[in-house]
């Protein structure tokens, strides 16, 4: 070993230090990359030379390499923006996106999203975001996660009323009025409320409901509906054709004690516009009688008209939802999110982006919750460089590269000594 060997120390040195300003230049441009994870550079010694002398065997370093890259997968601090389909995790998992020309699964922290033309939720570079779809009754699809689709040019069809769900207050004090007659409704019942109900078209009729104080704790009502607008055959010969009717007994306290649950009459409503032949609607009475006004507090029904896509939107749960004009939202699909045993064995791809290899193992996949991570709305998450510490990084690696490249000066200059030996 001699003063030759001290030079390749030396650029061992310089190739070390420029591999770290490499790593830590590319920390500092990415330093405003939504997702980006920085990375740090470990160095360790070269021991390739021994000595052996009286005293025992020595050894002799020659300079210095990069043992590895590591990535730091600490958490970044959130971003708030306007839109909806933003999304950030807190916590350890990746969402999952898939690259259509080659059907591979990638990971990535960003959740710069948005829709494409054909109606798939998509990251910035046109991958696919992946995630389960729901089945009709609104339970989760099994199988492996798939592109979240929206089918944004669609419509939803109309759905009849099948349930009426009625929340009153019946006055206690309220005076009997005698029986009552769909002819003259008004004055032979106590208090009415009215509801909008739907066809299997997506038409509206008004249904309303007579209550009819019968004696003190019990009550009658009777629901009906325009005549005009029923089939000739079911159709009474009032303005008002009753539909349906039942009692409703309460305690001494006000509370309903019988007659919660009834329906219309079968066969009772059968409309004239060609919408299915017979409707049948379930009512629910949540009534109370106390001492005052008789009052709706709520009314609902389960039917609506047709509609069509006006937005879509992303919940804390991942689940995308899509809202029509009708003033439905049906859940259409829930993101999934990787968890990975080691992520600092993934793979950089790009964008932001991480492929799994053998040393990050197989990816855990689930929906957001403690064990993959929350999601939150309207947010971005921002990258983890710490500036500071990377300005003094700068400082180090400016100070090894320059004592290296004196080490190659220095040595150098000796060898010029040895070589002036022999004037």
């Amino acid at each position: 070993m001699g003063l030759s060997s001290t030079l390749y120390t030396g650029i061992s040195g310089l190739q070390a230090n420029a591999e770290a300003m490499s790593v830590t230049g590319n920390n500092i441009s990415n330093s405003n990359t939504v997702g980006f994870k920085s990375s740090s550079t470990l160095f360790s010694d070269v021991l390739s030379a021994s000595i052996s002398s009286s005293s025992g065997d020595s050894q002799v370093g020659r300079g210095t390499q990069i043992s590895t890259v590591k990535t730091s997968f600490s958490q970044g601090s959130f971003q708030s923006t306007a839109s909806s389909t933003d999304l950030a995790i807190e916590g350890d998992g990746f969402f999952m996106v898939s690259d259509q020309a080659s059907s591979e699964v990638l990971y990535t922290r960003n959740g710069s999203f948005d829709f494409d033309s054909d109606g798939y939720l998509v990251n910035a570079d046109g991958y696919r975001v992946q995630g389960k779809s729901f089945n009709i009754d609104g339970t989760l699809a099994g199988g492996d996660p798939t592109d979240i689709l929206v089918d944004i040019n669609s419509q939803i069809p109309a759905h009849q009323t099948g349930e009426l769900t009625l929340t009153t207050n019946l006055d206690a004090s309220s005076p009997l009025v005698g029986p009552f007659d769909i002819s003259d409704p008004v004055a032979t019942s106590n208090y009415s409320t009215s509801t909008q109900v739907y066809d299997s078209l997506g038409n509206t009729h008004l249904a309303t409901t007579y209550f009819n104080k019968t004696d003190s704790q019990t009550w009658e009502w009777y629901t009906a509906v325009n005549s005009s607008e029923l089939d000739s055959s079911v159709a009474g010969s009032d303005a008002l054709t009753e539909v349906g009717s039942g009692d409703l007994t309460f305690d001494s306290s006000g509370n309903l004690l019988t007659g919660g649950s009834g329906s219309t009459t079968a066969d009772a409503i059968v409309w004239n516009n060609g919408s299915d032949s017979t409707q049948q609607i379930d009512m629910i009475f949540n009534t109370t009688q106390f001492s005052s006004s008789s009052v709706v507090i709520s009314q609902e029904q389960d039917g609506y008209a047709a509609g069509e896509v006006v937005q879509v939107s992303i919940d804390n749960r991942g689940t995308v939802s899509a809202s029509y004009s009708n003033g439905e939202t049906i859940d259409v699909a829930m993101l999934t999110l990787a968890t990975f045993s080691n992520p600092g064995g993934l793979v950089k791809e790009g964008g932001s982006l991480y492929s799994m290899s053998g040393k990050s193992g197989n990816p855990s996949v689930g929906i957001a919750g403690p064990s993959q991570g929350n999601i939150y709305t309207n947010s971005l998450e921002l990258s983890n460089v710490d500036l500071a510490q990377e300005f003094v990084d700068l400082i180090t690696i400016q100070n090894g590269y320059s004592a290296s490249s004196k080490v190659i000066t220095t040595t150098d200059e000796m060898l010029q000594e040895l070589i002036n030996l022999k004037r």
